[in-house]
């Protein structure tokens, strides 16, 4: 519900209680965290959270992957999206539409053209479907 309405704020306050209370987040909350803080422009915060989740050993998934990947982007700090992306394939992640379209638009942001036409070919090389970004 935080992410949809980009309450980045609210989402940060839930991950500190339940911290607290020493609940264990799962894929989906940890996503559904990282995606309010891209959504609110807040790319450190999303940073932070998708590090906390390869700490706490839990499993990432496209939507986590494509929100900090997105949120760094956003933020102009393209760098780290493209980190993040290299580090998700070699750690052997399965990229698919969305994640790769997050990396494409992060080498858009910087000029990085050649690193965006790799993506690509990944992408068709993969058989992923294409869209107006890719």
């Amino acid at each position: 519900a935080c992410a949809k309405g980009g309450q980045w704020q609210k989402a940060l306050h839930v991950w500190s209680v339940m911290s607290e209370i020493q609940v264990e987040l799962d894929t989906i909350a940890f996503s559904a965290l990282i995606s309010a803080c891209e959504k609110g422009g807040r790319w450190e915060q999303a940073l932070q959270l998708f590090r906390a989740m390869i700490q706490s050993k839990v499993r990432s998934n496209t939507i986590s992957c494509s929100a900090v990947i997105s949120a760094c982007e956003k933020g102009g700090k393209w760098e780290k999206a493209l980190q993040i992306l290299s580090r998700l394939v070699q750690s052997g992640l399965e990229l698919d539409t969305i994640t790769c379209n997050a990396g494409i638009s992060a080498c858009e942001e910087c000029g990085e053209w050649e690193k965006a036409l790799l993506l690509l070919s990944v992408m068709l090389h993969n058989l992923m479907e294409l869209d107006a970004i890719s």
